[in-house]
Formats: C-alpha cells, structure tokens, sequence
C-alpha cells in the first residue's frame, strides 16, 4: 500500500460549522504529522464521548503542529531567556525525580518479594536438612555394618534406579550420593561462606563443597592460631601468612576492601591519610546476625557504627605527623560478621610517584621500604592496579616481581573495569607478559550512587556492588561470561583469597610447628632454671602480697595501742605547754636595739612573789584555760590519724607493694577514707570528754608528782634546743668571739650604754644590719636559756614538791593538767577511731584490691614489679606456646584423616565392583 492511499485513508475529516466562514484547510503529505493529526483524532474522540472535561466545547478546526509550533516558539522568544531555561528545568526535574519514586518504589516490591522468597527457602532448607541428616544417618550405619554380598546387591540396585542418582553408566557422581544430600551440602557451603546474598548458583562439585567446608574451617582455626602468637611475641618464626594489599594511590584499594567487608570504615582523604600499617582481620560469624569491629590494642569493644570505626583509624593515621608521614606501628581491626569469610589482610600506605610540597624528600622511599617489610615470604601478595592503567606501569607488580619473581604468590586485581573497553579489559585479565600462578581477577568495587529526593533507605553495600558487577559483567558476556576463561566480580575474589590463604596457612602448617616448638623448648629451659618451675599468676601475686600485708598490719595493731596513743598526744600537749610558758612566763624576741623596759612582775621574782599575788594567780589560769580550750579532740584526732597514715606508709615501704604505685595509692586511700568518715565523730566526742577540764582541773599528788618529773625532763631538752641553735649562730656568724662582740653591742644598747641612732636594722657601731639581727636573737637564746636554767632549779626545790603551790610552779601545773588531758582523750580515742580503723581497714583492702578489680587492673598490677612482670612472661608465652602447639597438632590430624580419607575413597574406587557368590560364607 502506497504512502498516498495511507495518508487518503488515515487523515481526519475535516468538520465545518454552519455559523462560521468556510476555510480551506491545506492537504499535508504523509510524515511527520501523520502521528501528531492521528493524536489530535483521538483526543477529539474523547472530548466527544465525555471522556474529557471539554466536550461541550465548540470545536472549530483540527489542530495542527505546523501552524501551533511556530506560534509557540514566537511566544517564548518573547519570554526572556531566563525564564523560559527556568521552566524546562522545572520540567525535567519533575520528571527526574517522578522516575526516582517509581524506581523507589519498584525496589521495595523487590525487597518485600526477596524477603517472602527467603521465608520460603528457610522453611525447605530446614526439611532438606532433615533430610539429609536422616541420609547420612544411614550412610554411616551402612558403613558401620557389616551387611552380607546379597543385601549389598539389592540397595546397590535401589540407589541406581529408585533415588535418581548419577552414578550409573555416564554419570559423574559417586552413587552414594542422592539429590537432596547434595542440594543441602551445596546450601550448607553457600552458608557457610557467606554467599547467601548472592544470586549466582554453586557450580561446585560435592566433593569440591566438602573439601572448601574443611578448608574454611582450617583457615578460621589458623586465623586463631595466628592471633594467639602476636600476643607470644614479635619473632618472625612465629608468623602465619596474611594477604598484603598494596598498590598506588588511586588504584582503588580502600574500595576493595570495602567490598570484601561490605562497609565503608577505611580513611578518605584528599591527601594522604593511610599511614600505617592496617592489620585486618575478619572472623565469620554464621550464628550472628550482629556486625561490629574490635581495636583490640585500644581496648575498644564492639563498635557497631562502622563510621564510629572509619573516625578512628582517621584519627589513628592522622596521629602520624607530616614531618614522619609514615609510621612502621601497626593498627590491629577486627571485624565480627556473618558476611565476611575468615581473612587476615594488611592494608598499607599507597605507592606515591611524586612527594608532596610538605611531604619529606625521602616519603617514597619510606613507602617502598615498609611495603618491601611486609611483602616477604610466606605473606600473599594481592597487587592491585587499575584497567586504565598500563600493567607495564603498575607500581604494585614491579614491586611484587621483586620479591616473588615467578609470581607464585601474587594475586592481581585489577580494578574500575568498567572504565576501559570490554575487549581491552579481557586482555587485561589474560595478560601473558606478566603471568601471575594465582591469575588477575577484574572488579568493579565501587557502588553506585542515586542521589535524589527519594533515598532508597540504608544499603547493603556488598549486594549493591554484587549487582553492579553482575549487571556490568552480564552485559558482555563474550568477553567476561563463563567461557571467556577470565576471573571476574567481588565474589569470585573472597572466594580465592579464602582458598589461597589456607593453602598457603596449610604449607606452613609443619615450618611453623617446629618453630613453636623450639621456641617451647626455650621458654621451658628458662622457666626451670631461673624459676625453679614456680608457677605464679597475676591474681596469685596480689592474694599473697596482700595476705602479707595484712599479716604486717596485724602485728602493727598488737603494737599500737592507748599508750602509744597516749605518749603521742602527751608530747604533742608538751609543746603546746612550753608555747604557753613562753608566752606569758619566759622572755620575749628582742625586735630592736631600744632600751629594755624592765617588767615589774619578772620570772625570776616568782619564788619570792606573795602567795596571794593575783597576777601570778591570773596568769596560771589563763594558761590553764588557753591549754583545755585550745581543741584537744580535734588535736587528738589528727596526731592519731596522722600516725596511722605514717605506720600505713611504712608497712607499705616494707612489703611487695613498696614498688606497685597503682596498689599503694588504693591502700593509702583505703586508710584515709576510713579515718576521714570517723574524724568528726571521734573530735566531737573527745571534745564533750574534756569539757569538764574547761572550767577546773583538779591534780591529785600523785599526778603532781608524775608531771613534776615529767617536766623536768621537758625543760631540759628545750634547754639542750636553745644550746644547739646558739652553736648554729656561731658558726653562721663566723665563731664565737665575733658572736660575742655583737652580744655585747647589743647588751650596752639596751641598757642605754650606747646610743644608737633610729632602730639600728640598718646597721650600727660598725656592724650590719644582718649580723645585728643576730646578734639580737643570740641574746634572746641566752637570756632564755637561763631562765629555763633556773627554772629547772625551781622545779627541783622543795617550793614545788606539793600541789599547794602550784602557782609557784606553772611549768608542773601544766604538765599535770596535760597528761590529764591526753589520758581522758585516749579512752575514746581507742573506742571511737583506733577500734573501728582496726576493724575495717582489711575489709577495705579487699574490697579495694580483691573482688571489684578487673583482670586487666590485675595484670597491670602485677606488672608493675619488674622481677615478676619477666616472670609472668615467662610463664605466658610458654602457656600460650603449649596451647598454640595442641592446636597445630590437632589442625594436622585433622589433615591427616582427610588424606586417609581421599586414599580410602581412592581404594574403594579401585577395587572390584562385585565380590564372589559366596562371599556372605
């Protein structure tokens, strides 16, 4: 049919109205306005039969683009450009973001069928593994039994023909194997590693299933193996392999680590942030649903916010300062979940080309070492470079062809492979000029982005990425499909790195058991001969150091008691009588060299004064009153504290916490919690029993008798103090005949033999105003030492053998009334502090250094002493050494049984099918 009989037939009917002037409309040839006229049809079609608000419109021409186009582009020529530009990207925005919803909502469609899909496969998995239990249940009583030829025949005969299986004639399989055991070990596989998210199907055979479980479960056990010896020590012999990540800068290593974790908790940065070594370490966790990350080294405990985890290795690497910008100490990341496969990685400092302008010369130099460190053998290397990046020029594999020339133990990744063709990116991966043993696998590790006014909510990232890779590497498949023969996508990655580290954990399996055997040995010999194989541990050590202490503490208590208590307050009293005595009986300072004025109640007119005397009487009870009102139970109190702490102190000094500073402030402050929560009590009450004393003190002869020997012995040690301070004026002024002149300048002074012009503190009669000042305190210790002299003589005489004469003999009045004092407050002393002190200072010690301590306060406790920090050492890594040991031993049993294992398969293959007719007899 032609485009003119087309046209003829499809173009609308021109409809005139009788009202208005007849129009010829032009006739347009078929084209571009066939589909425009058609849409015009319909719309009058529906304007017509009510399907639009407009049918009751009078129509009078069809609509034509031709005529409205030109119109329409006149009106907005008129319209400033601003705002017609305006208006179109209104339009486009509402249309980008209307695509958005719809997309939005097409993925939780997605989501909420995946999740009833998941319900359903969980429901049949856990029939399935029903099943298969029951299956294998069978299998081994089939092989545990000995079943007669015959009885063989007629199962033989049902596996073959009634279960399906593949081993009869062309199958692959072994005949013992239903369809239902390998479904659920195939699921069982994918569990275990991690897959379950991905849609790929297990190409694997059950044998191959099986072989990747044991490998899995050598690798996590290796992994443990490897944790436990970091902490033995730092020998090279005693490392397992890890996979080190290296490449440049840019090359896309942080995005695939990323993917292999399915988090972002690497550091960014414009500059360059990675600056030590990363220790990574992943664990499976198949029975958790829960991801968090450990800083072992940190103490930091189950961090759930990856971006809490990105923060601090931030910081971490940043702590590095730019004048150094690379540091050889190493942060150790452990990361806990059901989604990653057990790894240990390092992640390094990025080869660099240029150095920075505030980047030390030699940062290139100091990247290369480092990584030179960590790329030694038995490590893996996983070099990684990008697709748009020539091989030839790739930092990472010069650097890995120089410690692995063959290539043996290289991985290569090459990453942003969609960035390059797909025929290029293929030859890439099937690079002959740099052939690796272990093959390049190509990725495409960056997720991506949908920005826009409908979030899609928090993604997985690891899905996210596994669906790009699909989705890039699905569109090609010539060059990336099955038969392509290239490795591809983050998945197949995990899955080689897993198989990769635990054949190469496997052959170091024998090299690393004698290591630690030897190292064993060593620790063994060294615990024998320097410690006599005493065993000892950090809780051990505090339990006897403490049991020691208390035991010294107990002795101190049976040694201190009322009078020691007693002997303290009486002397500290004693002070306090003689500062009375001296300030209203002995002499005074001499401030200046002004004339004396002589006093008309001297201390030397006191044995002859009247009896009747009111100042003498007055100046007794003044002094009596100043001695009980001057706060005995608060004076009490702290001398008594104060020698507790003191003893505290010493019995500290003597015992094994003399070198534990953490201890012995926990003890300190265990003595002066409790004498602080008992000193107000006991002050207050010592106080109320003396306040008797405040107002009268009756001294019996007795008492008399005590004090005026007492005193005595009082007065001639402060005589002994005078003596001993004069001597140290001597020698200060330069002997005694010069101190002598000086005396005597200032002796003529006050007795107005000399004058002296002003108040001779800036010198006079030919000596300075230093030598003046003391010369004036020589005199002062003179003349006191002579009324301590003579007082002394008076204490002695008859005049103060009896109370009677008490105001006589203030210095004997005093003393009685002190020792009174000191033996009341002693009493409640002893009730009130010393018994309750006694009391709960142990339970203290206990509750201070026993249960509420934690193992690592403990630890760094018994650390803290030098001699038994080596000794717990010592007695730590040879435990950890045997337990590291037991380990090995068990993971080459258990490589042992599966050779055994393989050769008896292999055995069972090779012998004869059928036996003789009557083998049953």
């Amino acid at each position: 049919m032609s485009g003119r009989v087309l046209a003829a037939g499809l173009r609308p009917l021109t409809r005139r109205v009788p009202a208005s002037p007849v129009r010829h409309l032009h006739r347009f040839p078929t084209g571009g306005l066939l589909r425009a006229d058609a849409t015009v049809r319909a719309t009058q079609k529906r304007m017509w039969f009510g399907g639009n608000a407009f049918h009751n419109a009078v129509t009078a021409r069809n609509a034509s683009f031709a005529r409205f186009l030109p119109k329409l582009v006149v009106k907005f020529a008129r319209i400033p450009a601003m705002f017609g530009g305006l208006a179109i990207g209104a339009f486009a925005w509402v249309q980008y973001q209307a695509t958005q919803a719809s997309a939005y909502a097409i993925d939780i469609f997605n989501t909420t069928k995946d999740t009833v899909s998941n319900t359903a496969s969980t429901i049949f998995g856990g029939a399935r593994e029903i099943a298969e239990q029951t299956y294998h249940g069978w299998e081994t009583t089939k092989e545990q039994v000995e079943v007669p030829d015959w009885l063989k025949k007629v199962l033989r005969i049902h596996e073959d023909i009634g279960t399906g299986g593949s081993g009869g004639p062309g199958g692959d399989g072994d005949p013992k194997q239903s369809k239902l055991g390998a479904a659920a070990a195939v699921g069982a596989s994918a569990a275990a590693y991690g897959y379950d998210r991905s849609s790929e199907e297990d190409p694997r055979e059950l044998d191959e299933v099986a072989k990747d479980d044991q490998m899995m479960i050598l690798t996590k056990k290796m992994i443990e193996i490897r944790t436990i010896l970091q902490k033995v020590g730092q020998s090279s012999s005693l490392t397992l392999p890890s996979i080190v990540v290296i490449g440049s800068q840019s090359s896309g290593k942080s995005s695939v680590l990323e993917a292999i974790v399915g988090h972002e908790f690497l550091p960014k940065g414009s500059n360059m942030v990675t600056r030590r070594p990363i220790e990574l370490t992943l664990v499976n966790t198949p029975e958790s649903t829960e991801e968090y990350g450990e800083f072992p080294d940190l103490g930091l405990r189950h961090i759930t916010d990856f971006s809490s985890i990105q923060r601090t290795l931030t910081e971490l690497n940043l702590a590095v300062s730019d004048a150094e910008c690379v540091s050889d100490d190493p942060i150790h990341l452990t990361i806990h979940s059901a989604n990653v496969p057990d790894l240990s990685l390092i992640d390094l400092p990025g080869y660099i080309q240029v150095v920075g302008q505030n980047q030390p010369l030699e940062l290139k130099q100091k990247i290369s070492e480092l990584c030179d460190k960590y790329i030694q053998p038995p490590n893996v290397i996983l070099a990684i470079s990008a697709a748009d990046v020539d091989l030839a020029n790739s930092t990472a594999l010069r650097a890995s062809r120089r410690v692995d020339p063959r290539g043996e133990r290289t991985i290569g990744v090459v990453t942003k492979m969609d960035l390059v063709d797909p025929v290029r990116g293929a030859a890439i991966l099937n690079d002959k000029q740099y052939p690796l043993r272990l093959g390049y696998v190509g990725v495409v590790s960056k997720a991506p982005q949908s920005p826009g006014l409908f979030k899609m909510g928090p993604k997985d990232l690891l899905s996210a990425i596994a669906k790009h890779e699909n989705s890039f590497f699905s569109s090609h498949p010539f060059e990336f499909g099955p038969d392509a023969g290239v490795s591809v996508g983050t998945t197949t990655l995990r899955k080689k790195l897993m198989h990769v580290l635990e054949q190469t954990m496997s052959s170091s399996l024998q090299t690393t058991s004698d290591a630690i055997r030897q190292e064993l040995e060593e620790a063994t010999y060294e615990f024998k001969v320097q410690y006599n194989d005493r065993p000892l541990s950090a809780e051990s050590y505090l339990a006897e150091s403490l049991d020691a202490f208390k035991h010294s503490f107990k002795q101190f208590t049976e040694e201190f008691g009322r009078p020691q208590m007693q002997e303290l307050l009486k002397s500290e009293l004693d002070q306090k009588v003689l500062d009375l005595l001296a300030s209203r009986y002995w002499n005074k300072p001499i401030a200046d060299l002004a004339v004396a004025q002589l006093e008309p109640d001297q201390i030397a007119d006191l044995p002859k004064a009247n009896v009747d005397s009111l100042y003498w009487r007055r100046q007794l009870d003044a002094s009596t009153s100043a001695l009980t009102k001057l706060g005995v139970g608060r004076l009490a109190t702290t001398v008594v504290a104060s020698s507790l702490q003191a003893h505290v102190d010493r019995l500290l000094s003597s015992s094994n916490f003399a070198t534990h500073p953490f201890a012995r402030k926990a003890i300190m402050e265990a003595a002066s919690t409790i004498l602080n929560e008992r000193f107000y009590s006991t002050s207050d009450q010592v106080e109320n029993c003396i306040k008797p004393f405040k107002f009268e003190v009756d001294i019996e002869d007795r008492e008399w008798a005590q004090g005026r020997q007492h005193v005595g012995d009082v007065l001639k040690k402060e005589l002994q103090d005078c003596e001993f301070a004069m001597g140290q004026l001597e020698s200060t002024v330069g002997g005694r005949r010069k101190l002598k002149e000086v005396m005597s300048f200032v002796d003529k002074a006050r007795k107005g033999e000399i004058m002296v012009e002003g108040d001779g503190r800036s010198g006079a009669g030919g000596f300075s105003a230093a030598l003046l000042s003391k010369g004036r305190e020589a005199v002062f210790l003179r003349d006191r030492a002579d009324i301590i002299k003579m007082r002394l003589l008076a204490v002695r005489s008859k005049q103060c053998a009896t109370v009677k004469n008490k105001y006589y003999c203030p210095e004997v009045f005093l003393d009685a009334a002190a020792s009174k004092l000191a033996s009341t407050a002693v009493l409640f002393l002893n009730v009130e502090l010393l018994s309750e002190f006694y009391y709960n200072f142990p339970r203290e010690l206990d509750l201070r250094l026993g249960r509420h301590l934690s193992e690592e306060e403990v630890e760094r406790f018994a650390k803290e002493d030098p001699r038994i920090r080596k000794h717990l050492e010592v007695i730590r890594r040879k435990d950890l050494l045997e337990l590291v040991l037991e380990k090995m031993e068990s993971l080459r049993q258990l490589e042992g049984r599966d050779r055994e294992r393989a050769s008896g398969a292999g055995r069972r293959r090779d012998a004869p099918k059928e036996r003789g007719r009557w083998g049953l007899f």
